[in-house]
């Protein structure tokens, strides 16, 4: 585990074999994040089990004073065949045409997942994620999915500088409208 240390707060790295440990910490950040029900833990662990084999692939957690893990991030090189890339890249070509998609879809790092546990928020926590998960990828862009909505993950989003890539898009499972948004890498 490779750490920073920013306030109370510890930000580290994680390698898959951290990453499977603190599997259940980690889900019951995601849930809490996302007001998921609690069962939605045990659906998702296989999903993050298999991702950490992607290509790729890289992850960091963050804890709080008392190495309690409050925040979580992970992704990997997006391609075809994914399950995200696909339903991105339907979505792009039906509003947006050919070349948008190849321009977003080609050569991106896909964020999976980053959540902090709501009663962590507006710490710095996010962005202490982002910027570490993002720090050293080779990828051109990066890419991600987030609920639409005035909430502090877009705002954090926007503030640096992810653009819209697809707007009032529909993921099976979950009846929200989310955002795809992106933007190129390094982050400044």
């Amino acid at each position: 585990m490779t750490a920073t240390s920013a306030g109370h707060r510890r930000v580290a790295r994680l390698t898959g074999e951290e990453f499977r440990a603190l599997l259940p910490d980690a889900l019951s950040v995601y849930v809490a994040a996302m007001n998921y029900p609690p069962h939605t833990a045990q659906q998702r662990a296989p999903m993050w089990l298999t991702h950490v084999l992607r290509t790729g692939w890289r992850s960091v957690a963050a804890f709080d004073a008392d190495d309690t893990l409050v925040g979580v991030a992970y992704g990997y090189r997006g391609s075809p065949g994914q399950w995200w890339y696909e339903q991105v890249r339907r979505g792009v070509l039906d509003r947006e045409g050919q070349d948008t998609a190849e321009a977003w879809l080609t050569d991106y790092f896909e964020l999976t997942e980053i959540h902090v546990r709501p009663d962590h928020h507006g710490r710095g926590l996010g962005e202490a994620l982002l910027r570490t998960l993002l720090d050293g990828v080779d990828e051109r862009h990066v890419l991600l999915s987030t609920p639409e909505g005035p909430t502090r993950a877009w705002k954090l989003y926007r503030r640096l500088g992810f653009t819209d890539v697809l707007r009032d898009y529909r993921f099976a499972g979950d009846p929200r409208p989310f955002a795809v948004l992106g933007r190129t890498l390094p982050l400044t």
